[in-house]
C-alpha cells in the first residue's frame, strides 16, 4: 500500500485545495510507494499567510537564545530519527542508504551550529564623523523565505538554507522537488515535536508552474533560496528580479579535477572516483572533468580503470552496493544521450557507456561508471553538465595550460588539485575561478565554511557565518544627542 502525505501548513496537516495527489516512484523498483499532494497557487497563499503571521507572533517575539535552543532540539531529533529520514529520501532518489544516512546525521550539525550562532548576531557602534550623533547597526530578519531544492540531496540542501534562515529569525516555506518530497514531510514532523510555533516551517509540494512560480512571485515572500539546474535558476532569478527580491542560487558545475605529475597517484585516483562516481555523479560539485598532466596520463587511467571497473551496482539499500540507480527516468535518458554525444564527438569510451539491466537492477535506471578519454575541452561532454557517472579526461602540459582549460567553462562551482608542491597548490587555488577549491582532497563540505559558485554556478553563499548574513537586513540607526534645534535649512553632510 502507498502512503498518502498531506501539505504541512501552520503546524497542521491539510489536503491540497485541488484535491489531487501524484505518485512518487522508487528509482530502483520503478514502483509508486507514496502519494504527494499536488498544491496550487491557493495553497501557496495559505502557506505564505501562515509564515507571515508567524513573523508577528510568538516566533517573531522569541529571544534569539530561545530560537537557538529550538534549532538545537531539532538537531537532536534529526539524529534520533535519522533512520526514518534516510529511508524516505533513499527510497525517493535511489541514492545509497549509507550515503544518505551519513548526510542526514551530518545535517543535524547544521542546526547545532546555527542554533549556537543565533544569539551571537551582533550589530556595531559606528565611530562617526558627525558631532553629537550616536550611530549603530542592527540586523533584522528579512521575513518569509522560500526554499526550492532539487531531487539529488533534498534534506541536506534544504538544511543548508533553513538552518541559517531560522537562525536569523525568518520563517520558511519549503518546496522540494516533485520527485523527492516525502522526506520533507518526515522532517516537518520533527518541527512539531521540537516545539516550533505554527507557521515557522511549512511544506508545499507540486510542480514548478503550479507552485514554484507563485511562490517566487508572491508579494509577501521577499527572499528566495534555490538549488537546481542553471536554466531553472535563471528562470527563478528573472521572476524574482521583477519584484526586486533577494535571491541566492546554487546551480550547476563542470568542475575540473586536476592531477599533477608530483601527486600521490593512489590517493588522487581514490579522490577522482569519489568526486565523480559517488552518488552516481548526481551532485553539483561532481569532478566531471579530469585534467591529467601528460606524462602520468596512461598510468593514472590504469589506476582509475582498476578501481571503477570493480564498482558494484544494484539495490541502494544493500551495504555492499557502491552505485545506485539514477534518480529519475528523464535524468537516466539524459545521461544516456550524453554518452552517445561523447561518442559522436570523437571521444573514446574506455569504461562503461551502457545501461545496466536485468536481474538485480530493478526498473533498469542504472548507468555504468563511464570514462571518456581523448576529450577536447570544447566538446559538449566537457562543457555541459551531464549530472551522471560520466568522466571526461583531458590532457594538459603545465600549470598555465591547466589553468586555461579549467577556466574555459561557463561554470565555476568547484575544483580539485592534487600536488605535493605548495607553490602549485597556492598558484592554482588563486588562479582557478571557482567558489571552492580542494587541494589533495575532494567533495568535502562543512557547516563552518561558505559554499557557492562563480559565473553560471550561482549567486550567494551557503554555510558558515556568511550564510546568516544572506538572510538578514542591515539597519543603520542615527540618534541625535544635540539638544539645540538645528537650522532646518542647513543640511549637515
Amino acid at each position: 500500500m502507498t502512503q498518502r502525505y498531506q501539505l504541512f501548513i501552520n503546524n497542521e496537516w491539510v489536503d491540497p485545495l485541488s484535491g489531487l495527489w501524484f505518485d512518487t516512484l522508487d528509482p530502483f523498483s520503478g514502483e509508486a510507494w507514496a502519494e504527494i499532494p499536488r498544491a496550487n497557487k491557493e495553497d501557496v497563499d495559505r502557506a505564505v499567510e501562515a509564515a507571515s503571521a508567524a513573523m508577528d507572533g510568538p516566533w517573531g517575539t522569541m529571544s534569539a537564545t530561545d530560537r537557538g535552543l529550538l534549532l538545537h532540539k531539532l538537531g537532536e531529533l534529526i539524529e534520533k530519527n535519522a533512520d526514518n529520514l534516510t529511508l524516505a529520501e533513499s527510497r525517493d532518489n535511489g541514492k545509497l542508504s549509507s550515503e544518505v544516512g551519513g548526510q542526514v546525521r551530518y545535517m543535524a550539525k547544521y542546526f547545532y551550529y546555527y542554533g549556537g550562532l543565533a544569539d551571537k548576531i551582533q550589530g556595531a557602534v559606528i565611530p562617526m564623523d558627525k558631532p553629537k550623533v550616536f550611530n549603530y547597526t542592527r540586523y533584522e530578519p528579512i521575513g518569509v523565505v522560500a526554499t526550492i531544492t532539487p531531487w539529488n540531496s533534498s534534506l541536506l540542501l534544504t538544511a543548508w538554507k533553513i538552518a541559517p534562515a531560522l537562525c536569523a529569525g525568518n520563517t520558511i516555506i519549503a518546496k522540494p522537488s516533485e520527485h523527492t518530497s516525502a522526506s520533507m514531510f518526515e522532517l516537518a514532523k520533527l518541527f512539531i515535536e521540537a516545539g516550533f510555533p505554527p507557521g515557522v516551517f511549512n511544506v508545499i509540494t507540486g510542480f514548478g508552474n503550479e507552485v514554484g512560480e507563485p511562490l517566487v512571485t508572491h508579494p509577501k515572500v521577499p527572499r528566495i533560496a534555490f538549488t537546481g539546474g542553471d536554466e531553472g535558476g535563471k528562470r527563478v532569478n528573472l521572476l524574482a528580479a521583477q519584484h526586486l527580491k533577494r535571491v541566492s542560487l546554487e546551480l550547476g558545475g563542470k568542475s575540473p579535477h586536476i592531477i599533477f605529475d608530483d601527486a600521490d597517484l593512489t590517493r588522487a585516483a581514490n579522490g577522482v572516483i569519489t568526486g565523480i562516481f559517488s552518488a552516481g555523479g548526481q551532485t553539483c560539485m561532481a569532478g566531471s572533468r579530469l585534467l591529467l598532466q601528460e606524462d602520468i596520463h596512461d598510468e593514472f587511467i590504469e589506476r582509475l580503470l582498476a578501481i571503477a571497473g570493480k564498482a558494484k551496482l544494484g539495490d541502494p539499500t544493500r551495504s555492499d552496493v557502491q552505485v545506485g540507480p539514477v534518480a529519475t527516468r528523464p535524468q537516466f535518458e539524459k545521461i544516456m544521450e550524453y554518452i552517445q554525444i561523447g561518442k559522436d564527438e570523437g571521444a573514446r569510451c574506455i569504461l562503461g557507456g551502457n545501461a545496466r539491466t536485468g536481474e538485480g537492477f530493478g526498473a533498469g535506471q542504472f548507468v555504468e561508471p563511464t570514462i571518456f578519454v581523448d576529450v577536447d575541452n570544447s566538446m559538449r561532454i566537457a562543457q555541459e553538465e551531464v549530472f551522471g557517472p560520466v568522466l571526461a579526461v583531458i590532457k594538459f602540459k603545465d600549470e598555465a595550460d591547466a589553468i586555461r582549460i579549467a577556466n574555459d567553462i561557463r561554470f565555476g562551482l568547484a575544483a580539485g588539485i592534487w600536488t605535493k608542491s605548495l607553490h602549485r597548490a597556492m598558484l592554482m587555488s588563486e588562479k582557478i575561478k571557482a567558489g571552492t577549491v580542494w587541494v589533495n582532497n575532494y567533495r568535502s563540505t562543512s557547516f563552518t565554511t561558505p559554499f557557492g559558485g562563480y559565473k553560471d554556478s550561482g549567486l550567494g553563499r551557503e554555510g558558515g557565518i556568511e550564510a546568516v548574513k544572506e538572510y538578514l537586513e542591515t539597519k543603520s540607526v542615527w540618534i541625535s544627542t544635540d539638544l539645540d534645534m538645528p537650522d532646518p535649512f542647513v543640511r549637515k553632510y
